[in-house]
């Protein structure tokens, strides 16, 4: 078996012995000899048209014709005129008889690749040919028979389309006889390189160019790179690096130009079925930390702005006052409870503190015997005498406050002034 598997491999041109898509084409091998419908799936790009082919040149079928269909290509309305053919005047420009894939392919094999997209008239006419081998022309009531195996692809979730209605369900399972599952690129990491390497040297004999190489970290980027686009964008890549880089070796900074980095899949990305729940939940998270970390320097402006408002003329703080002040932030500091919000409260600075030159601007008594030891209250009546004292000058009194012009204006407005 192994040996018919490297040969089916050169044959066919395939690269890589990943053991998912080794056993895909062992299952393609298998299934062969038999008439059975063969259901291919796959992402885009992973190579799904190789399978059909496989599957007829190893069939009995293999001297009869072999007709690859995309179904997403051909327009609803002349699907049904493709596949199963028209009689002369059934519709508008239908100037002579023709003949539909199903009838010319009669004896061999017919590849319906993106049979997901068919629509649904047509999927009842396809049903019909799977079940009895029957199909009509449009325009004709004279039933026809054909002999053809069909081999479909998609890369959509056909389960999730019939639950949609948009696929039959008694289709799908008459399709789906045998499954061949195609894997991604970035599960066959290890082929990687070895396809960067084939289309490198395919596109430098084809442009005329010295063969392209990369660097051990420039290959360890490319192998770990998700490629949404699959063989089809690694291919691409090579291309576009073979034609525009005038450098024979490439490093990480070089690759990194011509990989896009706005992928859905980014790089690097070890868990492909990651919901996007739990990137909304890190941004959120990020937020929160961010009101934290700036709740935190507020809390800190103002106890340093208290501080320096209870000192006396002479600039010393009286022990007693600053320790009122520092009970009263303790009961409200930033949380503690997650180990990334652990902060280190800011020192009280040591240089000489700033004191109103008028002892009516401020008296501490008046705090003491107020009823009020609301932090907001206080913080408004600073803002305020401030304010008054500098005539409304915001620059001045954000400089008597301590805090900056732009905390000041914030406050100002967050308190309606």
């Amino acid at each position: 078996m192994a040996e018919t598997l490297q040969g089916i491999k050169q044959r066919f041109g395939i690269i890589g012995n990943n053991s998912a898509l080794n056993m895909a084409i062992e299952r393609a091998m298998q299934v062969a000899n038999t008439d059975i419908s063969v259901l291919v799936t796959g992402e885009s790009g992973v190579g799904k048209e190789f399978f059909p082919q496989i599957i007829h040149a190893l069939s009995l079928r293999k001297h009869n014709n072999y007709i690859a269909v995309n179904c997403g290509a051909i327009p609803e309305g002349t699907i049904d005129s493709e596949l199963f053919g028209h009689e002369k005047g059934s519709f508008t420009g239908a100037t002579q008889t023709r003949k539909g894939y199903f009838e010319v392919a009669d004896g061999g094999t017919i590849f319906l690749d993106e049979v997901g997209e068919l629509p649904l008239h047509t999927q009842v006419r396809l049903l019909r040919v799977l079940e009895s081998g029957e199909f009509m022309k449009v325009g004709s009531s004279n039933v026809q028979k054909t002999d053809v195996r069909i081999v479909a692809a998609t890369n959509v979730n056909v389960l999730d389309a019939v639950q949609k209605g948009k696929f039959r369900e008694d289709l799908y399972y008459r399709l789906n006889t045998v499954e061949i599952k195609v894997p991604a690129l970035r599960e066959r990491k290890s082929d990687i390189n070895i396809l960067f390497r084939k289309f490198a040297i395919d596109f430098a004999e084809k442009y005329r160019r010295p063969v392209v190489k990369l660097t051990p970290k420039a290959e360890n980027l490319i192998s770990n790179y998700a490629w949404p686009g699959n063989v089809r964008q690694l291919r691409n890549f090579a291309e576009e690096v073979s034609v525009v880089e005038t450098g024979e070796i490439l490093d990480v900074e070089e690759v990194n130009k011509f990989l896009p980095t706005n992928s859905i899949i980014h790089v690097n990305q070890k868990n492909s079925g990651s919901s996007n729940q739990d990137n909304d939940f890190s941004n959120e998270r990020e937020l929160l930390y961010k009101f934290l970390f700036d709740m935190k320097k507020d809390l800190n402006d103002l106890r340093t702005l208290t501080l320096e408002l209870l000192s006396k003329n002479n600039g010393e703080v009286v022990a007693n006052n600053k320790d009122l002040v520092n009970r009263i932030f303790s009961n409200i500091d930033t949380p503690r409870g997650d180990s990334l919000l652990k902060y280190e409260p800011e020192t009280i600075p040591t240089t000489p503190i700033r004191t109103y030159s008028d002892a009516e601007d401020y008296d501490y008594e008046d705090i003491q015997e107020s009823s009020s030891l609301s932090l907001q209250d206080n913080e408004i009546e600073l803002i305020e005498k401030a304010l008054q004292k500098h005539s409304g000058k915001r620059k001045e009194a954000a400089e008597e406050l301590g805090i900056s012009e732009r905390t000041l204006y914030r406050k100002i407005k967050q308190y309606d002034l």
